[in-house]
């Protein structure tokens, strides 16, 4: 219960500051993400492995991070988060943002940035916070967040930069009305990236171990 409490509050936290930067029209905004997420991880990444993430969770388990059985209640949990904080962003703190194809930017480029980017992210998860040969390394947080923030500037006017099917929904969630078909494209695309990168770590795994 203590890993999926963190995972719950880690993602809350991580959505509502998005929505904060985002809300800013600061041109630092990925920054201020990246580093969002960088202190979260560090806030939990002892205890759940700091995911934050739908995606990420996946990866770790394809790669035998994660224990499948809780596999669905690291989604729920991240999940559920994230539409909090998206909640909240609107309600309380009059913020809100929504990952979407930028203008004149066609859904299946936005798509192919998001799963490339989704890939990106759990790639780096895996390497630096679940390999044996880097364990207790300083840098996981650090190198997870500044994945996001370079992310997230290169792409935001692309698809949104959401990478994470929590932060998707939590954005859903600060805007409310109706459901939008592409936030459910979002999703599975993250989701796929996610897949992809563990298999990929397998790949560089048998490449190591020869």
């Amino acid at each position: 219960m203590p890993k999926y409490l963190t995972e719950f509050v880690g993602t809350f936290f991580f959505v509502l500051l998005i929505a904060l930067a985002v809300g800013s029209n600061s041109p630092l905004a990925p920054l201020f993400i990246g580093v969002a997420l960088m202190v979260m991880v560090y806030m939990g990444g002892w205890l759940s492995g700091g995911h934050f993430n739908p995606a990420v969770s996946l990866a770790a388990a394809v790669r035998g991070a994660l224990p499948i059985p809780q596999l669905a209640p690291y989604m729920i949990s991240q999940i559920a988060g994230g539409v909090l904080g998206g909640f909240v962003a609107s309600r309380v703190f009059q913020k809100s943002f929504l990952p979407a194809p930028g203008k004149d930017v066609a859904l299946s480029t936005a798509l192919i940035a998001e799963v490339l980017f989704t890939f990106l992210l759990a790639l780096v998860v895996l390497n630096v916070a679940t390999v044996k040969k880097v364990a207790g390394n300083s840098y996981y947080g650090l190198a997870i967040g500044m994945t996001v923030a370079t992310a997230a500037y290169g792409s935001a006017a692309i698809c949104g930069g959401a990478f994470n099917p929590a932060v998707a929904l939590g954005g859903y969630a600060s805007t409310g009305g109706a459901f939008p078909t592409h936030i459910l494209f979002y999703v599975l695309t993250q989701l796929a990236g996610g897949a992809l990168a563990a298999l990929f770590f397998r790949v560089q795994q048998a490449a190591d171990s020869k």
